[in-house]
């Protein structure tokens, strides 16, 4: 069986920079799922594809010719659609609203699981998202929760945005975090959630190595 560790948790706790990290750490295979939603919603966004259209929706996800690319320890993952550098792209705040309501649709999150699976690849995989633990890999060895308070992950939300270059003020971009977080928790289909055999940890006062440490410490390779 090839190993899997997930890591889920909602937006701004630090998923991302863990996953990479101790993806490269282990030298596993890494899958940012959240990324596969908002590159698909890119996709949609470019063929002109709407909401009320699942068939169109559904064909497009099957096709969907995603790639992952690592830089460094620290980087988060490039993406690529069709050859196509969307990384800048797929950070946008607008990117991140439309995929959110992408992931809403049953059919669609049955057709993008099909393509998270597809990463589980030997050594190993390190995959982060807000289901990857109960719904896509649910039989996985290593399971990891991250949490935060909302300020926090939405002063972090926030210094991320403005590094990429955007605009944001902390009240605005905290409303959005709090909204995202009640839509995750709230769908009817793969609610943002903890495996029950999920390891816990609540990121708001720890630095990245601390919660590293922790994370490597479950993983006995």
């Amino acid at each position: 069986m090839i190993p899997v560790l997930t890591l889920d948790g909602p937006s701004g706790v630090g998923k991302g920079t863990v996953a990479s990290i101790v993806a490269q750490k282990l030298n596993w295979h890494q899958l940012d799922s959240g990324a596969i939603y908002r590159a698909f919603a890119i996709a949609a966004m470019d063929c002109s594809i709407g909401m009320d259209n699942l068939d169109g929706l559904l064909e497009l996800a099957s096709k969907l010719d995603l790639e992952f690319k690592s830089n460094s320890e620290h980087a988060p993952l490039s993406v690529y659609l069709d050859g196509v550098d969307i990384t800048t792209k797929l950070r946008t705040e607008k990117t991140a609203t439309i995929a959110s309501k992408y992931a809403q649709l049953a059919p669609l999150r049955k057709v993008l699981i099909i393509k998270q699976k597809q990463f589980q690849k030997p050594p190993g995989l390190v995959a982060d998202g807000r289901d990857m633990g109960t719904v896509v890999f649910p039989d996985a060895p290593f399971k990891v929760f991250l949490t935060a308070d909302s300020e926090e992950r939405a002063r972090r939300r926030l210094k991320q945005l403005q590094v990429d270059g955007n605009t944001g003020n902390i009240s605005h971009t905290l409303a959005k975090v709090r909204k995202r977080d009640e839509r995750d928790k709230n769908r009817a289909h793969s609610p943002l959630k903890p495996a029950k055999d999920a390891l816990i940890i609540d990121t708001t006062n720890l630095t990245i190595d601390e919660v590293i440490s922790k994370v490597m410490a479950i993983i006995e390779v």
